[in-house]
């Protein structure tokens, strides 16, 4: 580790926080339905919008409601992405003439992009053509991702409202993340990228010729427009294979950082979302704060891992760290922060592969997925997560104080907590169930790369990222099978909608409840305890559920590898 890397990681930091606040101002406005500095462009066409919809802006809706109105959305999602893939052929912006995707794999993707997973059993430049990239993928990814922000803007007004029936319109609030926050965003992130060298072209494949003479068919397409919403969105699904290891999908070290920074900035931005709204900011920078503790605790192992390399390296004479599976122009430090950030948001996307980072510092990506997207977390869905665990640590601490357990002004009992450990139990449903199938079927033990308890971890880390919606994979594994194609997807779906329907259940019930004032029962929720609180009951959930899982994986491993035995 060098001091320089230890830099890069406090500038990262410090600039997250800084963005939180002027952020979370815009972006409450906007939610609010107040004037905004693009309102007078933009204000037309948000009517516009609603009248062609036939949607009522004033006219709010029930916690049920709004989740009925969000599921028959994202089947109308499914059935576009599903149809154009499946059409390719016929459909066009097809220069490489791509044929039509097999139906479990458009299956499969169709799941992965209306989830905001965008996990990817193919390579993009092989296997979809542009009209598909864009109109089925990138369109995909603005939705999902204001799907996510919607949906923890509701969970907010719960908590925010007293005695009130209705927790927002779900049509008025995806068209105001998409049009305010996610569109304006996006367009001048995307002329940055193509400042910097990524293609955005609608023009057909390149030939080249090599140094030896060799004819050589460079990808290029419609880049730029499709990373800036997956990285500001949390989405992660990469135009090319490689991800944000290609040079076309990351091309300078200066892109890197602000890719990076994009991955964490809206996640961040939603706490303080939440403590304007709740009426105390403090709060907003409370939950911050226990994102911040986890996120660093997972960035320190994974370069103190990265960069002290592995004792086969050293016992080979090759000092430095490990390098396998990195980009040079990246190194260990920009690799190794890029993993925990994308782990740690949802995100998916890779500069790096994870499949050959050292035991330990593949183990903390992975950790950071089982413990459901909360450290800063997916656009929205970090945050509502978040909130799920705050139910239950402010239930653990008045059942051990003797406090009363309630939360900005609201009484949290038994129904709020119920329905948190449903959300809360049914992932490691997932992450653990397809896992023991996994590792024992043939057809799925068949695509393992690696035997031992790293072959294990490919398959624990797959159905992870599926289940946490964060798409990203160790790259070993053979995805694109009958088998995987239809369990990652049914994990997906799990993983996503079995979370967000007990969150907006608490949302609902917590609107309905008067809002009670501060007495000498009450727990402090802004300062050092509750955060300790907080990432204590995390650690401890996480670490009852997932060690055995883990001691069976990159524990292990890295216990073999000391013992002088890799696989």
């Amino acid at each position: 580790m060098t001091v320089i890397g230890w830099l890069q990681i406090i500038l990262f930091c410090v600039i997250i926080v800084a963005l939180a606040k002027p952020l979370g101002w815009y972006m409450t406005r906007a939610f609010n339905g107040e004037r905004t500095f693009l309102s007078p462009v933009l204000r037309p066409i948000e009517a516009g919008i609603y009248w062609l919809s036939g949607v009522d802006e004033k006219r709010e809706q029930h916690w049920l409601t709004y989740t009925v109105a969000m599921l028959l959305f994202h089947v109308g999602g499914f059935l576009v992405i599903y149809g154009v893939m499946r059409l390719q052929a016929v459909l066009p912006f097809n220069p490489a003439g791509q044929a039509a995707v097999a139906e479990d794999l458009s299956f499969n993707t169709a799941i992965s992009f209306i989830t905001n997973t965008n996990w990817q059993n193919y390579g993009g430049e092989s296997t979809l053509s542009y009209l598909v990239q864009m109109l089925g993928l990138t369109h995909q990814n603005f939705l999902s991702a204001a799907t996510g922000i919607a949906l923890a803007v509701a969970l907010i007004r719960g908590f925010s409202r007293a005695s009130a029936r209705t927790v927002g319109n779900f049509w008025v609030d995806v068209v105001r993340c998409t049009l305010y926050v996610l569109l304006p965003v996006c367009v001048v992130y995307t002329l940055f990228l193509v400042w910097q060298g990524m293609p955005q072209t609608l023009g057909d494949y390149v030939e080249a010729t090599t140094l030896e003479g060799a004819k050589q068919t460079i990808a290029v397409g419609p880049v730029a427009s499709q990373v800036a919403i997956k990285m500001l969105g949390t989405n992660g699904g990469g135009f090319f294979n490689a991800n944000a290891a290609h040079p076309f999908e990351n091309p300078t070290a200066l892109s890197n950082f602000v890719q990076m920074i994009s991955i964490f900035s809206l996640g961040a931005a939603l706490t303080n979302v939440f403590g304007r709204m709740v009426g105390n900011q403090r709060q907003g920078w409370a939950i911050l704060s226990a994102m911040g503790v986890l996120f660093v605790a997972g960035v320190a192992v994974t370069y103190w891992a990265e960069a002290n390399g592995t004792s086969t390296l050293h016992a080979l004479g090759l000092t430095g760290g490990n390098m396998e599976g990195k980009e040079v122009r990246f190194g260990i430090v920009a690799s190794s922060l890029f993993a925990v950030i994308t782990t740690a948001a949802s995100c998916g996307a890779v500069n790096a592969m994870h499949d050959s980072f050292t035991a330990l510092g593949g183990m903390i990506p992975l950790i950071n997925m089982q413990l459901g997207e909360i450290i800063v977390g997916g656009v929205g869905a970090g945050l509502y997560g978040m909130l799920l665990f705050v139910v239950l640590a402010i239930f653990v601490a008045g059942l051990m104080v003797g406090r009363t357990p309630e939360y900005v002004g609201k009484k949290i009992e038994a129904r709020e907590v119920k329905m948190a450990m449903l959300a809360i139990l049914v992932l490691p449903l997932m992450y653990l169930g397809w896992t023991a199938v996994g590792v024992v079927y043939p057809p799925a033990v068949a695509s393992m790369a690696n035997a031992g308890p790293h072959g294990f971890t490919e398959v624990l880390y797959a159905f992870t990222s599926a289940t946490g919606n964060n798409g990203s994979a160790f790259a070993g594994l053979t995805g694109n099978t009958f088998f995987y194609n239809l369990t990652l997807a049914s994990a997906m779906f799990v993983g996503r909608f079995f979370m967000i329907i007990p969150a907006m259940a608490i949302a609902g019930s917590l609107a309905a409840k008067k809002s009670i004032p501060p007495s000498a029962g009450t727990l402090p929720t802004t300062g050092g305890l509750f955060v300790g609180l907080v990432v204590g009951v995390i650690l401890i959930i996480g670490g009852l559920t997932f060690f055995p899982a883990l001691a069976l994986g990159p524990i292990v491993e890295h216990l073999a590898m000391n013992a002088g035995q890799i696989f």
